[in-house]
């Protein structure tokens, strides 16, 4: 396995099974955490690349807004005016969505179990932020 991506605090990384043969043209990208088999992300090389630049768009902003313990509710009423984006979820460990809007990326996290999500807003200013601050949700942080 070639690793490409590697959690900062190295409990996961992300590597492309590489052979003598050539690479395929859009490989299946691999999660492994720690010393756990490789477990298969959804989406191929090309739409990982899109979602992990995502999740680091929504987690390296300067504004941002952040939930935790959130029902499916709560997350649909956080996300109804936003664009999902059209891709398998990203992230085996806890499954996560992408939604977007001018200025915003969220991503929505399934912590597992039922009603447990988790959802983080990265805005490149704060007023981007401001449509969620509707939703009926108690905020860890809110820049907006």
């Amino acid at each position: 396995m070639l690793v490409f991506g590697e959690e900062n605090q190295r409990c996961f990384l992300w590597s492309l099974l590489w052979t003598l043969d050539g690479p395929e043209t859009d490989p299946t990208v691999w999660f492994r955490e720690h010393d756990e088999p490789p477990i298969a992300e959804q989406e191929p090389l090309s739409g990982f690349l899109i979602q992990f630049s995502l999740f680091e768009a929504s987690m390296g902003a300067d504004y941002v807004a952040l939930s935790r313990q959130l029902t499916a509710q709560q997350v649909n009423q956080l996300t109804e005016g936003l664009h999902p984006v059209p891709l398998l979820p990203f992230w085996p460990w806890a499954p996560t969505r992408f939604y977007v809007a001018p200025g915003l990326v969220l991503h929505v996290s399934d912590e597992g179990g039922d009603d447990n999500f988790s959802a983080w807003a990265g805005a490149t200013h704060r007023s981007a932020l401001a449509p969620l601050a509707e939703a009926a949700v108690e905020w860890v942080q809110f820049d907006g």
